[in-house]
């Protein structure tokens, strides 16, 4: 699955999924990609960072979707177990990994080599996740190779 940030021609910004980038591109092109807010269907895909899935939990980094921290206005003293926003979103971030889990195949730590085969045409087109290096994500993104990075919610405790 890849996000992709998106702009209309009224330069609205908004993101969506897709099973892969040759799928945005046929969607686009029969104009079945419309923007939320005027339903402009003159839809391109916009800047963004990138965002690598990893495939499995990590050891906690700072900011990693492992480390717990209050939601940014919860009150002092209230932990994010406690906070309903907090605990729906984490229930969102499961369903996303089981979506992902679901519906794409597992490559590992040869993700970047795997996207870059997708890319070009090397292998057929379907959704992936793994893990790849900071340097390696920066090197797919220079190169145009479509992916996303989402928070890897630790499954096991759910």
């Amino acid at each position: 699955m890849i996000l992709y940030a998106l702009r209309c021609d009224n330069e609205h910004e908004f993101e969506s999924w897709f099973k892969d980038s040759a799928a945005f591109d046929r969607q686009a092109k029969r104009k079945l990609v419309t923007c939320p807010h005027c339903g402009s269907s003159a839809v391109e895909k916009a800047i963004m960072a990138p965002r690598v899935a990893r495939g499995r939990p990590q050891a906690p980094d700072a900011g990693s979707a492992e480390t717990p921290s209050p939601a940014p206005d919860a009150a002092p003293g209230k932990s994010v177990a406690a906070d309903p926003r907090a605990r729906e979103l984490r229930r969102q971030l499961l369903e996303l990994r089981r979506q992902v889990e679901s519906n794409c195949d597992y490559v590992g730590p040869r993700f970047a080599e795997e996207a870059r085969r997708i890319h070009y045409g090397e292998s057929d087109p379907r959704g992936i996740y793994g893990e790849t290096s900071r340097e390696d994500a920066e090197a797919l993104a220079e190169e145009g190779v479509g992916f996303a990075r989402i928070p890897w919610v630790d499954s096991g405790d759910a």
